[in-house]
């Protein structure tokens, strides 16, 4: 069986491996301006591109309206509860690259941090409730289905530019962190 929640499973451990490198990016502000405000730029450049253009968005169009078609009550707590994240994860990209554009690299660094917590926040919450809710409402033949959905759209997102961006989050970790993955 080719398996849908596996894929997000593995995308969720490369955005863990750029939120652990980001945490480290905050000992750059003030101290390294320039080279903090490219790291962000660059990590704003992956979070929006990795972790909502392909991650959040194959899980808002396909993973979670399937989700509540099979269980309604879903939609309204879990389901509603990732999608109000994913909005706010969104607001908060936007406030870090204002604060970065009006150089105010101290109120970036606390908006990053507060990005970071909450995006791990969310990922516990996947990981261990709604992808495993998930794998129990599908049956074997749909969940395969699914993968292949997932296919799809990563194909239409640019399969080349998903690579990329995979490669990016371990420059990016190495950079910060100084260790390889």
């Amino acid at each position: 069986m080719n398996d849908p929640i596996q894929i997000l499973f593995d995308e969720h451990e490369i955005i863990r491996m750029v939120v652990d490198a980001a945490k480290n990016s905050s000992a750059l502000a003030g101290k390294e301006d320039s080279r903090y405000e490219q790291v962000v730029k660059k990590l704003l450049m992956f979070f929006r591109n990795y972790a909502d253009k392909y991650h959040h968005h194959k899980e808002e169009i396909i993973l979670f309206p399937e989700m509540g078609k099979r269980n309604e009550l879903l939609q309204g707590g879990v389901i509603q509860e990732m999608l109000d994240n994913h909005a706010e994860f969104r607001e908060m990209l936007g406030s870090i690259e204002t604060f970065i554009s009006n150089k105010n690299y101290m109120r970036a660094s606390q908006q990053m941090e507060i990005y970071c917590e909450a995006l791990l926040d969310h990922i516990a919450v996947e990981n261990d409730e709604v992808f495993h809710i998930a794998e129990s409402l599908f049956q074997e033949k749909e969940l395969d289905a699914m993968y292949f959905r997932f296919a799809d759209c990563d194909k239409e997102l640019g399969e080349t530019d998903k690579m990329e961006l995979a490669k990016m989050a371990n420059e990016i970790h190495e950079e910060l962190t100084g260790s390889r993955v």
